[in-house]
């Protein structure tokens, strides 16, 4: 959990993952820097454990993590949210993450349909995401909440985005959901379709230029016919798959950064367009950003299919 804390409060720094959860992601997605776990794990954010909340009720937004990747991917995202007062559930799908660490001190890692997806494809993880998330909404506002800063989350301004099958899995969790309010998809194919009838909530599709803009990923041009409230589709130009997570970070703390846009520069972009729809449908407030180009990102680029 991420949220507006008041300043000069809290523990030490917060870390950014365990170094059992960095071996088990690098293992997975470089096994060949397997011994820079430390390094990863110490890396530093701006989070401090236990800070003490800024009073007042806030609008929440679930993250949900790309397949086989932890949630620590979104932490970056997770505190520019918090920082522009949002409290933030950064989820954890158990079994299908690289590794999750728990108080206890166990590990849980990738079950194997990492490596084999289940019966019925990734649409079946996808109903599993769709469960997690409403079971994290009832632990967050049900009437004995698990989170003792429970009383923070405004329960009317509830959104949820995800970066690759976590935004099909905001997608899918929408209808199945009417408490989140607002979605986002973060270069995410559609794995399961919308409903046929429609979602009927704002919708925003934020994808790479070079594989999701119109004609490039079929399940976007259909499910984009399919979203019938608020939508827009932007691509962002020089990303690719991994620029909307902390990977590039990751990836240049390594000394091995890919060709895509600079780290600084594609976080910027996804923490700008991200808490800007938010703001808009959550805080209602009115976003030029999503009527015209926006100057300070020109790779940005609304489609209009």
């Amino acid at each position: 959990m991420y949220y507006p804390a008041k300043p000069g409060t809290g523990g030490s720094a917060a870390s950014y993952m365990t170094v059992q959860e960095a071996r088990l992601l690098l293992q997975r997605k470089a096994p060949q820097a397997a011994g820079a776990a430390d390094t990863i794990a110490r890396l530093g954010i701006h989070a401090r454990s236990d800070a003490e909340p800024v009073p007042g009720r806030y609008p929440m937004v679930l993250l949900s993590p790309g397949f086989t990747l932890p949630r620590t991917t979104l932490t970056g995202l997770s505190e520019d949210l918090a920082s522009r007062g949002y409290v933030v559930a950064l989820v954890d799908h158990t079994y299908e993450s690289a590794g999750t660490a728990f108080p206890d001190g166990r590990t849980l890692g990738c079950a194997a349909i990492c490596d084999r997806p289940p019966s019925g494809g990734l649409a079946t993880v996808i109903r599993n995401r769709v469960a997690d998330a409403r079971f994290v909404l009832d632990r967050l506002t049900g009437p004995r909440p698990a989170w003792r800063h429970a009383r923070m989350i405004d329960t009317a301004r509830i959104g949820m985005a995800g970066h690759s099958l976590g935004g099909a899995a905001a997608a899918a969790a929408m209808p199945a959901d009417d408490r989140i309010r607002a979605g986002a998809n973060m270069d995410g194919t559609f794995r399961a379709p919308l409903p046929t009838s429609g979602l009927d909530r704002p919708f925003l599709l934020l994808g790479s230029q070079s594989d999701h803009a119109p004609g490039k990923d079929h399940t976007w041009d259909r499910d984009w016919a399919r979203l019938h409230g608020w939508k827009r589709w932007l691509t962002v130009t020089g990303a690719d798959h991994n620029t909307f997570t902390d990977l590039p970070v990751l990836e240049q703390l390594l000394r091995r950064p890919s060709d895509a846009l600079r780290a600084q520069r594609a976080q910027q972009i996804t923490r700008t367009v991200i808490a800007a729809f938010f703001d808009q449908h959550l805080k209602h407030g009115y976003q030029p950003p999503f009527d015209q180009q926006i100057p300070a990102l020109p790779e940005v680029t609304f489609q209009r299919p």
